[in-house]
């Protein structure tokens, strides 16, 4: 490893080398040394990958330290040892100022002595640190790079006192407002460490971190002081609400706005911080009080009115959204910042409140005939890039709001996106356009108007591809939800049951639309779904189900399952519950299901109740699944399959009535979901719970 030390200069294909050099990397003994995944990166690709950096000098670019970063970060955390024998050549070339790939080389010496630090004093990290050390005062001088973007991908290496050094001596404010976020989160990091080294030194720390901010706070420029506000907020999160006139009169001037991208870089972040993104960032600070939060957003509303800051109006749509996803108490405050800017000349501005009122439903029905003057509306988001225009949203709104002028080229707006493309994406948690069968399986009433519509895009689609695509798995989403409604589609789906891909779905479409489509029971036991032992049994279950009668198949194929110990006993026990009386023989080890199972016991329990007549054990336990969510418990399938056990009983108990008010009460939703479907999820168990609340 001498050669790694060595600083040499010669000139390599034309480049000055300064501090290593190809015949340097390879004096090195690579084969001594091992990659994070050595079967995918053998350890050769560290040194080739150091060459070619060395010898394309200024011309090397990000894109060639990219196998770096596959070879020298292990899986699941930590470092292998090909990254302490590299250490010397990253740093060396991260001091050349010939390089092209400085930055990322600095951003990549911070992520690897990350890794190293969360991985603890273990195996090649003792290499990696030791090594650390005997580069510390080349690494050191990257913090006074004459490149202020080397100056500001380096935060990420220095110690506390050496940040607190820079901050004094550094002028460009393109580095000093990270430099400040920096002081402000290692301040936060370190007050809860244990004291070590020099008596008060953390202490001594903070209080000056304290100092620096309260000086920028009082004396500096506009931008720098949300700065501040942020990085104190990392030492107290209520510091932004002390601070709030000054956050928005800040965030709200459009005198300051050009000022946040010119200065407001942050290390790792390829681009500058816009002022859109800092008010947002500002907003989520607030979370913590939620009320407070939804007032910040409320104030940068206000003022987004005065100065017609569109960006701001973005901003403030999409604070609100995150409220309104979370928490019902947002709606009536969101309602009003919708209606507000439903009429803006920003197309995005008015997409995203289309979107929030179709959130808002039913509280938005006052509003339905401005949402109807906007079905016509081609605006599309391109800022954030949410999929379709402002006529969709609001056509979306009216049909949640029960307004039939929104059905008029319901389906084939839904299905627009779909004609061209089959790949869709979205940030999760951001508003988007809804699948296609939420939005159309609760509009069973309407199915007369709306089938004849899908079955086209089904047949259209069949023309232009020659097979049956998502709009044939949308038909059958809508199909079973509507049930008996949606039997003119029986011919379209028939066939189906022959398709692997569609069988089993297809059976659920037949049950689901009851007596009418009692003819397909024989075209059912036919299915080609039978290379499953569990296939048989729900296929003679079905058949049963759809035909009436028995031969006793079905029931002898699930009894038999539900006493393979091999076998999971959830499906079966679902199905067992059709049968009643007739399934006794098999009671007792539904009974050891119930009380037994991980999953599926309110299945269990309401198949109990079905086939032996005792209510007694199921209610039991169907009050003990609701009483766990009175605390943190968030599986809500498991509540909502409770809620459907009482109803199908026709009572509940007086413990389970009272934690159902508790749930009920909650602000938050009732859904793991944190885009539309949160609020989806929410009110449709909200129904549910107040539908067995009215139970005897």
């Amino acid at each position: 490893m001498a050669g790694c030390q060595s600083v040499d200069e010669r000139r390599t294909d034309g480049v000055a080398v300064a501090g290593t050099s190809v015949e340097a990397v390879d004096a090195v003994d690579w084969s001594r040394f091992r990659t994070g995944v050595p079967e995918h990166h053998p350890v050769k690709e560290v040194p080739r990958a150091l060459r070619r950096l060395v010898r394309r000098g200024p011309a090397a670019t990000e894109e060639d330290c990219h196998p770096l970063y596959s070879c020298l970060f292990a899986p699941g955390g930590g470092l292998p040892p090909a990254a302490a024998a590299a250490l010397p050549f990253l740093t060396a070339l991260a001091c050349d100022p010939a390089n092209g790939a400085r930055v990322t080389l600095v951003e990549l010496l911070g992520a690897l002595n990350g890794a190293a630090s969360e991985a603890g004093a273990h195996g090649a990290h003792g290499a990696w640190r030791e090594e650390w050390r005997r580069q510390g005062d080349k690494i050191s001088m990257l913090l006074a790079d004459p490149a202020p973007s080397v100056r500001r991908a380096a935060l990420l290496l220095a110690e506390d006192d050496a940040l607190l050094d820079r901050w004094y001596a550094e002028t460009d404010p393109a580095v000093r407002l990270p430099l400040l976020l920096a002081l402000g989160t290692r301040a936060a990091t370190t007050a809860g460490v244990p004291e070590t080294g020099s008596p008060g030194g953390r202490h001594r720390f903070a209080g000056a971190v304290e100092a620096v901010l309260s000086r920028v706070l009082r004396d500096d420029e506009p931008v720098m002081k949300v700065a501040a506000v942020i990085a104190r907020a990392s030492l107290d999160r209520d510091a932004p609400l002390r601070h709030a006139d000054l956050l928005v009169d800040i965030l709200a001037d459009p005198a300051v706005r050009p000022r946040f991208e010119r200065v407001w870089w942050v290390p790792d972040v390829e681009t500058p911080s816009t002022r859109d993104d800092v008010a947002a960032w500002v907003s989520g600070l607030l979370d913590h009080v939620p009320s407070d939060a939804l007032s910040l957003v409320t104030r940068l509303a206000d003022a987004a009115e005065r100065t017609a800051d569109d960006g701001l109006r973005r901003v403030v749509l999409d604070e609100a959204w995150q409220h309104l996803v979370l928490r019902r108490s947002a709606a009536p405050t969101v309602l009003p910042l919708a209606v507000r800017l439903l009429d803006c000349a920003d197309d995005c501005v008015r997409l995203k409140a289309a979107h929030l009122l179709a959130m808002l439903a039913p509280e938005s029905g006052p509003y339905a005939d401005r949402l109807a003057a906007l079905l016509d509306d081609p605006g599309t988001d391109e800022i954030s890039w949410i999929e379709g225009t402002v006529g969709d949203f609001a056509r979306w709104a009216l049909v949640r709001l029960g307004d039939p002028r929104g059905l008029p080229g319901l389906v084939e707006s839904l299905w627009a996106p779909h004609r061209e493309h089959f790949g869709r994406s979205w940030v999760a948690g951001d508003p988007r356009r809804p699948e296609m069968h939420e939005v159309l399986a609760p509009l069973r009433e309407h199915a007369d108007v709306l089938l004849p519509a899908l079955v086209e895009e089904v047949r259209q689609d069949h023309e232009r591809h020659g097979d049956h695509g998502e709009i044939m798995g949308t038909l059958l989403h809508v199909a079973e939800e509507w049930g008996p409604d949606a039997l003119p589609v029986l011919p379209v789906v028939l066939p189906l049951l022959k398709d692997a891909r569609y069988s089993l779905h297809v059976v659920d479409v037949l049950l689901a639309m009851g007596p009418g489509a009692v003819s397909t029971a024989s075209a059912v036991r036919d299915a080609v779904v039978l290379d499953n032992p569990d296939n048989h049994r729900r296929i003679a279950w079905a058949a049963w189900r759809i035909a009436g009668g028995d031969d006793g198949t079905a029931l002898r194929l699930l009894g038999e399952a539900m006493h393979d110990e091999q076998a999971s006993p959830y499906g079966p026990v679902l199905l067992l519950s059709d049968f009643g009386p007739a399934a006794a023989a098999h009671a007792a080890r539904v009974r050891e299901v119930m009380e037994n199972a991980e999953y599926g016991r309110a299945t269990a329990a309401v198949a109990l109740w079905a086939i032996t007549g005792d209510a007694d054990s199921t209610l039991a336990v169907l009050e003990q699944i609701v009483a766990r969510f009175t605390g943190d418990d968030d599986r809500y399938g498991d509540l909502a399959e409770a809620l459907r056990g009482f109803l199908r009983i026709g009572t509940v108990t007086t413990a389970a009535r009272r934690a159902l008010c508790l749930v009920g009460a909650r602000d938050l939703r009732l859904s793991n979901h944190r885009d539309y479907r949160a609020v989806l999820d929410d009110q449709n168990l909200r129904s549910a719970i107040a539908a067995v609340l009215a139970l005897p």
